[in-house]
């Protein structure tokens, strides 16, 4: 039997009910209403346990509802243990525990679990995703409105219809076949990558390969030697995994392969083909010089190569996988930059020893892309719609990075200086005054420019600050528009500053 509520004096239960609202024009049935009415007021010990609820009889009359629906509700809350009968007939409100704090009670983050300490390091870790309708200056980011979305279209509904059961499982965890086949004479041709198709792996994009390869390399407290600055997404992996992060210096120079780093080195993270967010090329020299420290180390080599379909002057650099001959290069590469971001289609092209436990590790983590889409991106390749599309868009981009380069200097030259690059659909400008870059990115977000903060790729020592920039998504006709607001945006950052001291 429940005992009466020793709290502090409530109102008496029939007075209380007395003023219970229920709403006949309301869909939900009356007995529903009146359920979950009497439940919140339990749930929340308006209703003290050990209470006695009034008759159905005398309920009804009070509220002018039929007694059934009363009934009805008193029989679900008897049900649902909410509510118990006494000897006398009467129900009884009974004493639960008072269960979890609701989400919106402000005590309630008091008692809420803790993220572990991992989950604690990826909180922590910056990000930059944009934002929908505002495509300048979007770092890195493609111009979607110039992909043939009809042929794709077509081609994605195609193999919805006519794909065999094997599209429509959870097989080929490492990717669908033909995809790996055609990304594997693709990367010989065009990327001088050395690869079968049985070492192409077929990734939710180039940061799930970050994330498995850090998964199953990394132990907590390996070291990584990482480019500085460097790509954030990649130290997010990696330190979410428990690595230390080494600097490797690179500036407009090169990287400082001077100073080797520790023997007990894991893993080696680069971007040589077009350094992130710099934009340098490293020489072959470095390349080699890099690959004996890693074999000294014996560490991994991680070689992102996120942009190197769009080069402007000069050949193609070959990537550098294609020179190790110790098996120990991981050459990670997307599609986000050739067709765009949201397709969520990368891979990785990986010593065979490394086949087997990355099979284990998707089929751990999920990180599979549809077979469908697999499928269509296959039949893109081999009808040469991928082809035709990269020859359009080097044009395209070629023009527009020339308008950037040009409009940039005349509108911002008293502020910032771009970097030299020969390739990549993105640039950095470093500031020449002492301006806050995240301070400017915020408010030039504001305004709808979607720039990127260069401290944000630094983890060690002396920040320097710029901003990055894309070129790629905004047109010719409508860069003067953005430049002007992302002057105004500086000027306001600069001021802000200046009127603080």
């Amino acid at each position: 039997m429940a005992k009466p509520h020793r709290g502090r004096t409530k109102m008496p239960v029939k007075n209380l009910l007395d003023s219970l609202a229920l709403e006949p024009e309301n869909p939900k049935p009356l007995k529903r209403q009146l359920y979950e009415r009497l439940r919140r007021l339990i749930d929340e010990r308006v209703l003290q346990p050990g209470s006695e609820l009034p008759s159905t009889r005398m309920l009804a009359r009070d509220l002018s509802i039929g007694r059934n629906t009363v009934i009805a509700a008193y029989e679900q809350l008897v049900t649902e243990g909410y509510l118990q009968t006494r000897a006398t007939g009467r129900l009884l409100v009974v004493d639960l525990p008072r269960g979890p704090i609701p989400h919106d009670d402000v005590r309630a983050e008091v008692y809420r679990p803790t993220l572990s300490e991992r989950g604690l390091i990826i909180s922590s870790q910056p990000f930059h995703l944009g934002s929908a309708g505002h495509s300048a200056f979007h770092p890195g980011m493609p111009d979607a409105e110039e992909f043939p979305f009809a042929t794709w279209s077509r081609l994605v509904a195609r193999r919805a219809v006519s794909g065999s059961e094997t599209l429509f499982g959870t097989y080929d965890v490492l990717g669908f076949a033909a995809l790996r086949e055609a990304i594997s004479v693709y990367l010989n041709a065009a990327r001088g990558v050395r690869c079968t198709p049985e070492q192409v792996i077929i990734t939710t994009g180039a940061q799930a390969a970050f994330d498995m390869l850090a998964r199953i390399l990394l132990d907590p407290g390996d070291t990584v030697w990482m480019e500085e600055p460097g790509y954030y997404g990649a130290h997010a992996a990696f330190l979410a995994a428990g690595a230390k992060l080494t600097p490797l210096h690179v500036d407009e120079n090169g990287w400082s392969l001077d100073t080797p780093p520790n023997p007990a080195t894991r893993a080696i993270y680069v971007t040589p083909s077009c350094h992130h967010p710099l934009g340098a090329t490293m020489r072959l020299e470095q390349r080699l010089r890099l690959l004996e420290i890693a074999e000294r180390c014996n560490a991994w080599v991680i070689e992102d190569d996120y942009d190197s379909e769009y080069r402007f002057d000069g050949q193609p650099i070959p990537a550098m996988q294609g020179t190790d001959r110790s098996r120990r290069v991981i050459y990670v590469g997307t599609f986000s930059k050739m067709l765009f971001p949201a397709l969520r289609i990368g891979f990785m092209v990986v010593p065979l020893s490394l086949v087997e436990p990355l099979t284990q590790s998707i089929c751990a983590s999920g990180h599979i892309a549809p077979l469908v889409l697999q499928a269509a991106l296959v039949d893109f390749i081999n009808e040469g719609h991928l082809a035709k599309h990269l020859r359009r868009m080097r044009r395209l981009y070629a023009s527009r990075r020339e308008a950037f380069q040009d409009l940039c200097n005349r509108t911002l030259s008293d502020w910032l200086d771009l970097v030299p690059t020969h390739s990549g659909i993105q640039m950095t400008g470093v500031f020449k005054k002492p301006l806050d870059d995240l301070c400017v990115s915020e408010i030039a977000h504001n305004s709808g420019i979607m720039v990127s903060p260069l401290s944000m790729q630094y983890r060690h020592g002396d920040r320097r600050h710029g901003l990055l920039f894309g070129y790629a998504a905004t047109p010719e006709r409508l860069m003067q528009k953005n430049f002007d607001l992302l002057k105004r945006s500086i000027e306001d950052a600069w001021s802000g500053m200046v009127g603080g001291i």
